[in-house]
């Protein structure tokens, strides 16, 4: 006789998770890739620093040594960089892996934990597996996030608030006053963890955020990626600073070795080549302003952003939409799964794949007319 597993057995917040739906791709769309173009998941569209490859290419020999498992020379580049100490350093295998760690160290069931609405997919995901309770902020009516608002929403079981800015899929930003005022608001017990995932293309200084702010704020964790304007996605690397507390927190759930050699060298070396992200920045403000341009210019809807996509509605169904570019090679990214039904994402590439984007909007846009 077959025997089947109890689904009471599951933990309760589990059983509540739908699956994280990622962009497609070539691979997943089994498409060749040079009849692609991929726009799909706010990649760098240069990729990785020189500089970067360089140093991995010495250390593919040493594969079957474990990493530093306290990733000790990336720290002190980043404590250097940054001028916080290294016990307010925290690495994650990405940025995904320092929300799960909030999640993990300050949640459990009976607790609760907010994020706004039409945020990044995985805060619930992080939350809901904790066996916690979701609390979802709504935005205004230009998808901004009003942090004025938050203090009404909590109560002695919040714990924990996961806020991005930039904000991924819609590209608003909070500034630093903005933040500052929340902060002053809010409980000293509930951990505030700012996503900024997409720091380094903020254009509008009074977006930046100091790391000094955690000398003040001993609840604040905030992070940063190499997966976006680093161009080291592939080697999943992120990083957070907190208050030494905190920090310490958080590598209590920190998996030993979760994060590879690999992203440790091309981290170190990324940081270091200036030129190539500086080369990153140009191109993305360079495109995205001829980006913006167009839209204005053709009366299509888009969402200002300080990252480097943009969400714009052709005024149609986001699975449609989707599969219309797709069919003129291609690849966005519905926002159907974000509630936002009627837009679609698309990053910022090089200089040749927006312009086959623009020429297939058009295409789009007049076969709807």
């Amino acid at each position: 006789m077959k025997k089947t597993f109890p689904e009471d057995s599951v933990n309760i917040g589990v059983n509540k998770i739908t699956p994280y739906k990622p962009g497609k791709s070539s691979d997943s769309l089994n498409m060749s890739k040079e009849k692609l173009i991929k726009l799909a998941s706010n990649e760098n569209p240069i990729g990785p620093s020189k500089l970067a490859t360089k140093a991995i290419s010495h250390i593919v020999e040493e594969a079957h040594r474990y990493p530093d498992g306290n990733g000790t020379k990336l720290k002190q580049e980043i404590s250097k960089l940054e001028k916080v100490p290294l016990d307010c350093i925290t690495l994650g295998n990405g940025s995904n892996d320092l929300i799960e760690f909030s999640a993990r160290a300050f949640l459990t069931n009976g607790d609760n934990a907010l994020f706004f609405k039409h945020g990044f997919a995985i805060y619930p995901l992080a939350i809901l597996a904790t066996g916690a309770d979701l609390r979802e902020l709504p935005v205004t009516k230009n998808y901004n996030q009003d942090l004025t608002s938050v203090i009404n929403f909590i109560d002695e079981k919040s714990k924990v608030i996961f806020i991005a800015s930039p904000n991924n899929p819609t590209g608003s930003a909070n500034t630093l006053s903005e933040i500052e005022a929340m902060l002053n608001d809010l409980p000293n017990d509930l951990i505030v963890f700012l996503d900024q995932a997409y720091f380094e293309y903020i254009e509008d200084e009074h977006y930046k955020l100091p790391f000094d702010l955690i000398d003040k704020y001993q609840n604040l964790v905030i992070s940063r990626s190499f997966s976006k304007a680093h161009g080291l996605a592939a080697y999943r690397l992120g990083y957070s600073i907190s208050s030494q507390k905190i920090a310490d927190y958080l590598n209590r759930v920190r998996q030993p070795f979760n994060v590879s050699s690999f992203a440790l060298e091309a981290g170190i070396a990324s940081l270091n080549d200036k030129e190539h992200l500086r080369k990153s920045i140009d191109l993305n403000q360079r495109e995205k302003n001829k980006l913006m341009q167009f839209f204005k210019k053709e009366n299509i809807e888009y969402l200002p952003t300080q990252g480097n996509f943009f969400s714009f509605s052709l005024d149609t169904d986001s699975d449609e939409t989707f599969e219309a570019f797709l069919n003129e090679g291609i690849i966005l990214r519905s926002l159907k799964s974000y509630n936002m039904d009627r837009f679609v994402r698309v990053s910022i590439g090089q200089e040749y794949e927006n312009d086959a984007f623009i020429e297939a909007t058009k295409k789009i846009k007049g076969s709807r007319n």
